[in-house]
């Protein structure tokens, strides 16, 4: 059967109980700046609301750390309590949540995360929302809405991964997918972040033939006249043997087909890299991508070989050249 290996490691995490729970920005220095609760962090995603910027990632409730400044990072307690019935009920031997991704849109925080098991695309993603995330306020709640797609073994497909995307002309959009025949979008309905009724369609972003179809962890944004799509090829989950990396490509229409710089397409394998390992970080993947006025960070887990190889958090300053591609300063 073929299977993420960030599966086997987020169920290991979630066995041990891992819980990775100003206005100015400052840019984070190589190997050093980022201090507090940056590890263990996997699978992370970021959003700011006001002074704050909130960061969700992989964990048994879902665990939340805030910072000011984008470099201390404290924890803030978990979204979730307990694995809502409906997830129990419709995958059993579910440990915890995977992957989440956060957004905001209709006046409320839509959070949307994953639930599956090793080694199977038996996999569901769910919604839970909030009109704040400032845990103070008086209507600060999460409130879970269930299912929101769902993929069987029959499937050659996997429900995890989710992002959300936004397109100018206020259409929503749900990215997903892990392995299997690769990366999948749906249309989402505004008013309610469920699927859209009215556009059906299954669209394909991206897949690979080669390593087992390592590629997952979709994220999208647009810049200037393109659409963006980030992806993570190969393996994680193996400490100093990670294979982990960031790829993106680029389409001219919301829906593809997204090519490299060298014109190959995303679904013929094709992808221009953006995260590389060094001796220290091995495995740099699952990002997520934070725009802020002409800024643009690129947020991820690495394996931290100088702290027994735990899934840290990075977060690093993308760079654009003249033809329009993102790579990340060599002295950042």
């Amino acid at each position: 059967m073929r299977f993420s290996r960030r599966q086997f490691l987020r169920s290991t995490l979630l066995l041990l109980g891992y819980r990775g729970g100003s206005n100015a920005l400052v840019l984070p220095q190589p190997d050093d700046d980022l201090t507090g609760h940056i590890r263990p962090v996997h699978d992370p995603c970021i959003i700011r609301a006001g002074g704050t910027y909130y960061l969700f990632c992989t964990g048994p409730g879902i665990p939340i750390r805030t910072s000011t400044d984008l470099i201390h990072w404290e924890l803030r307690g978990d979204v979730f309590d307990r694995l809502p019935s409906w997830a129990v009920e419709q995958v059993p031997g579910t440990e915890g949540f995977w992957a989440p991704d956060i957004s905001y849109f209709n006046d409320r925080y839509h959070l949307y995360y994953s639930i599956s098991t090793f080694g199977s695309n038996r996999s569901r993603i769910g919604l839970a929302t909030t009109p704040t995330l400032d845990p103070a306020a008086d209507d600060y709640q999460w409130v879970d809405h269930g299912l929101v797609i769902a993929s069987e073994h029959s499937d050659d497909w996997n429900a995890i991964d989710a992002n959300l995307f936004m397109d100018e002309d206020g259409s929503v959009w749900l990215l997903y997918g892990s392995f299997w025949s690769g990366i999948k979008m749906r249309r989402l309905d505004y008013a309610t972040g469920m699927l859209s009724a009215d556009d059906t369609t299954l669209y394909d972003l991206a897949t690979r033939t080669e390593n087992s179809g390592s590629v997952e962890a979709p994220f999208l944004i647009r810049r200037g006249d393109y659409y963006y799509l980030f992806v993570s090829f190969d393996f994680c989950c193996r400490g100093y043997g990670s294979t982990y990396r960031v790829m993106v490509g680029r389409a001219d229409a919301v829906t593809g087909p997204y090519v490299d710089r060298e014109g190959v397409a995303m679904l013929r394998g094709g992808g221009t890299q953006v995260t590389f390992a060094t001796p220290r970080w091995r495995g740099p993947g699952h990002n997520a991508i934070l725009q802020e006025g002409d800024e643009t960070w690129i947020v991820y887990h690495s394996y931290d070989t100088t702290y027994n190889s735990i899934p840290t958090l990075r977060i690093q300053l993308l760079v654009w050249d003249d033809d329009g591609w993102p790579s990340i300063p060599e002295d950042s």
